[in-house]
Parts: structure tokens; C-alpha cells; sequence
């Protein structure tokens, strides 16, 4: 998959089967100075559970992101409730030139997420 995106997820709903379409997602970038995450970008996933339009290539740096998933306001949509009111993942940046995906598979109890391609 092409995409110019320097950070992409994916989400898989795997209590139902199915792409997480429509699950807001933030991106922040943790400043070590001030010792605070800096907010990038708000999107949602696509019909297909992806979000591709994070961060430019051009504005990567190296250094510690973190992607917020909002896993309680998604599984409202279906009227359930969800142990996870929301889903951090915070992983780190050595080499600004690759590509970073990181996918999420949710259930209302549980979720894993890794380091994709």
C-alpha cells in the first residue's frame, strides 16, 4: 500500500469481523524539554479502518509518538460498553526515513497492537 503518510494504522474490530470505520484517532509527539505530547493531528479511520494521513513525510522526525485511539466513543456506536475507555500506544522513532505502521486489533475487552510493514 502507497501512501505518503509517514505514520498509518490500521484497525480491525475483531469482535465483529470488520473494519473500525469511523474511530477517532490522534497522533502526538512527545516533547523531552518540556516533558509534554504535542498534539499532530486528529482523524478517524476510513471505511476500510485505516487512517493514512497522520503525518507528512517531510515534517518526521525522530523521537517518542504516541497514537490515541477513542475505543469507548467507537463501541457506542454499537451500544456497548468497552473495558478500555481509550487505547494509547507510545512507541519510538530511531529512523525518520522508514515508514511506521501501527495497527490496532480491538474487541470491547481487549486489544493488541504491533509493529506492521
Amino acid at each position: 500500500m502507497s501512501s505518503t503518510s509517514a505514520i498509518t494504522t490500521h484497525v480491525l474490530d475483531t469482535s465483529r469481523g470488520i473494519a473500525a470505520q469511523g474511530l477517532a484517532i490522534s497522533l502526538y509527539y512527545h516533547d523531552t524539554i518540556q516533558d509534554k505530547w504535542n498534539l499532530i493531528k486528529h482523524s478517524v479511520t476510513n471505511k476500510d479502518g485505516r487512517c493514512l494521513d497522520l503525518l507528512q513525510m517531510e515534517q518526521f522526525q525522530a523521537g517518542n509518538y504516541k497514537l490515541t485511539f477513542q475505543t469507548s466513543l467507537y463501541f457506542e456506536e454499537f451500544k456497548e460498553k468497552s473495558f478500555f475507555p481509550f487505547v494509547e500506544v507510545i512507541f519510538v522513532v530511531n529512523d525518520p526515513n522508514s515508514h511506521f505502521h501501527v495497527p490496532l486489533l480491538l474487541s470491547p475487552y481487549s486489544y493488541t497492537t504491533y509493529r506492521g510493514t
